[in-house]
């Protein structure tokens, strides 16, 4: 619907709403409620169902579904006669997302969006699906048809109803659905491995067949997997999805970044929206690949990655956006494919014809007479003549109309492209990037704490709002901890070792053990989740016992140890279950039984002078070892690692502590002598 077509309707009370999502739907003739108390009273007095509808604002599914049913008059009639009508930005609500996708899938079997539940007024779902057409079609029920049925229900057997709701819920949020926890073996770590390696496509790289996901953390298992045992194979799956991803349509090879994931075997046709979490984990899984191998293609593929965020993705104030859409000019990747006659037009025949030779540019096209350009059948050793036509390419496709972007600022997501960052700051030797990191870190703490100190959760048109959850918690300790690790600031390790108190006091199951999902002082939902399964996005749980397991090899404190044992305790019986539902946390659990390294740099010389002996370190790849500097400039260590006093250096000169297993070398202060030790 054009602007002016929204104008000359009358806004619902979404116009009043701060996600671009909900922004959205603010013109449709459904009289959408946001999530609020009045929705479910209103519900409750006029004695109607609630229909829920879940989604976010680069949606392709989400977006054919409003073209479809919520624009329409038909369906808006039913929904506003029978119905309360709710819409929510998943992003914004991943508590209320958690729960209601949950029950889609236990009992649909899948999920996905736009998610579609009807409940009763007190939130209980009775019924769940995802994308439905407005009429019936190809043996898919329609949304008419289910509203109809919804109604007649709700009116006839109402009882019946609520009472499916309370038995759905006891059933799928049952105590008795609690895993026993079990003690985890070392060999689950060789289990997990043996299975990815059977899922592993050797043609095309990634794993299982089509839709593939890229799965980064699968990826940063595996490059710890082959440094913890020697297993070239798992290094060899790690190269091979990496190069096969970089080849395929899902990279934008015009304008750097990944789309969310491909639609097919080869990588060649995405699902075109780019979202920042993918690209900060992915960044992330090429900058390791290239400190393992030393191939220069992997640091060149994450520093464009890393470009394309800072130069589409960065507000103004250093912080990042959520997401770029799938559509443009109503249509799905229009502005990511091209024709052979514009890239001839752009490049003139000679030039054209050889790029297009190169990236598999036809006059019949790749994708819906279209097409998107791909490396998958080519090894392009030009790559001054490759640069100079992509840029030709990308000042014309900057003309085009771009698809929507998101601009609501995430914490979480926020959080995790700073610590992807800071590490590719670290492996790359690019303190831009490690400040872009910072600056990130500084706007979430000026801008998305509330005045009482509680952290919030998505900032937005100069407003902050809604209790930050465990995965924004979760992710910014874990920039804390990279950016300490990348910078030597005290100030980011005392954050670290600060945050977690709190993120103890509003989350953690004193109970069961691990952290729920939202804080006990946030609006208490139809039940309180406890998650650790790593979807797209390493769990929050996940990323905590992998915070924990860094915290304590850093200051030395045995209690965050203990309080990783007891994070891996509490979902050891689900993870038993079903091992690769949960990588990341097992990417900790390797770490654990490894014998971890730390080193102590005690100097104070200028940080220049000290640059020789941290390159020893960040020259290769080693992901259990921790560098902590110590000296002078960096006192306020003392307050959270009291033993670092002990750690002296010669006057004019750095000493260097290798400590293992609980035991320190002889510092040594001869830079080639340091090396030999590290090696």
């Amino acid at each position: 619907m054009t602007l002016p077509e929204k104008e000359l309707r009358k806004a619902n009370r979404l116009i009043n709403e701060k996600s671009p999502y909900l922004l959205q739907h603010a013109y449709n003739p459904v009289d959408w409620f946001p999530w609020c108390d009045e929705a479910f009273n209103k519900a409750k007095s006029e004695n109607k169902p609630v229909f829920l509808s879940i989604g976010y604002s680069t949606c392709h599914w989400c977006h054919v579904m409003e073209r479809e049913s919520f624009e329409d008059e038909e369906v808006a009639d039913i929904l506003n006669k029978h119905f309360v009508a709710i819409k929510v930005d998943r992003e914004e609500r991943p508590d209320i997302d958690h729960i209601y996708m949950t029950f889609c899938q236990a009992i649909t079997g899948h999920g996905g969006w736009p998610l579609t539940i009807i409940m009763t007024p007190d939130k209980k779902p009775f019924f769940a699906g995802t994308y439905f057409p407005k009429n019936d079609r190809h043996g898919m029920p329609g949304l008419v048809t289910i509203l109809k049925s919804a109604h007649r229900a709700w009116e006839e057997n109402k009882k019946d109803l609520e009472r499916l709701g309370e038995q759905i819920l006891n059933s799928v949020y049952s105590e008795d659905n609690d895993y026993q926890h079990e003690v985890l073996s070392e060999t689950i770590i060789d289990d997990i491995y043996k299975q990815l390696e059977s899922s592993f496509d050797p043609v095309y790289g990634g794993f299982g067949n089509a839709p593939k996901f890229p799965a980064p953390h699968n990826l940063l298992f595996l490059l710890r997997y082959w440094y913890a045992t020697g297993e070239k194979k798992a290094l060899e799956m790690v190269e091979k999805t990496l190069d096969s991803m970089h080849k395929g349509g899902i990279y934008d090879h015009i304008g750097f970044g990944f789309c969310r994931y491909s639609t097919d075997r080869k990588w060649l046709i995405p699902h075109f929206e780019k979202m920042l979490y993918d690209n900060a984990l992915l960044a992330m899984a090429y900058s390791e690949a290239y400190q393992a191998t030393k191939k220069d293609k992997y640091a060149r593929i994450a520093a464009e990655i890393y470009k394309y965020i800072e130069r589409d993705m960065t507000s103004p104030e250093g912080a990042f956006y959520s997401a770029e859409d799938a559509d443009s000019e109503g249509v799905e990747g229009f502005f990511y494919t091209w024709t052979y006659e514009e890239v001839m037009s752009v490049l003139g025949d000679e030039d054209g014809k050889r790029f297009c030779g190169i990236f598999d540019i036809t006059p019949s096209g790749n994708f819906e007479g279209r097409n998107i350009p791909n490396l998958i059948n080519a090894d392009p050793s030009d790559s001054d003549f490759i640069e100079i036509c992509r840029k030709k390419l990308f000042e014309t496709r900057e003309k085009r109309i771009r698809p929507f972007k998101d601009d609501k600022i995430l914490t979480s997501w926020n959080a995790l492209m700073a610590a992807s960052l800071a590490v590719g700051g670290r492996i790359l030797k690019d303190m831009n990037l490690i400040n872009m990191a910072k600056k990130a870190v500084s706007f979430i703490k000026a801008k998305l704490v509330r005045e009482d100190g509680r952290l919030l959760a998505r900032y937005r048109d100069g407003s902050a709002d809604i209790p930050a959850f465990l995965d924004d918690y979760a992710y910014l300790q874990w920039a804390y901890i990279e950016l300490y690790q990348s910078t030597h600031e005290p100030g980011y390790l005392i954050d670290a070792v600060s945050i977690n108190e709190e993120i103890n006091g509003l989350f953690l199951d004193d109970e069961k053990g691990g952290f729920f999902f939202y804080g006990n002082d946030a609006e208490r939902l139809i039940t309180r989740p406890k998650d650790a399964y790593d979807g797209a996005m390493p769990s929050g749980n996940s990323v905590m016992a992998m915070n924990l397991l860094k915290l304590s090899q850093i200051t030395g404190d045995l209690s965050y140890s203990d309080s990783f044992e007891n994070q891996i305790d509490a979902f050891s019986g689900e993870i038993s279950q079903n091992p690769l539902g949960y990588v990341y946390m097992l990417t900790s659990f390797l770490g654990y039984i490894q014998p971890d390294q730390r080193v102590f740099l005690v100097s104070d010389e200028s940080e220049s002078r000290l640059m020789p002996f941290i390159n020893v370190i960040n020259e290769n790849y080693r992901p259990f070892t921790v560098l902590i500097l110590y000296g002078s400039r960096y006192k306020r260590l003392e307050d959270v690692i009291p033993h670092i006093k002990d750690y002296t250096a010669p006057a004019g000169k750095t000493a260097a502590y290798v400590c293992e297993n609980f035991t320190c070398n002889e510092p040594v202060s001869d830079l080639d002598e340091f090396a030999r030790l590290m090696s």
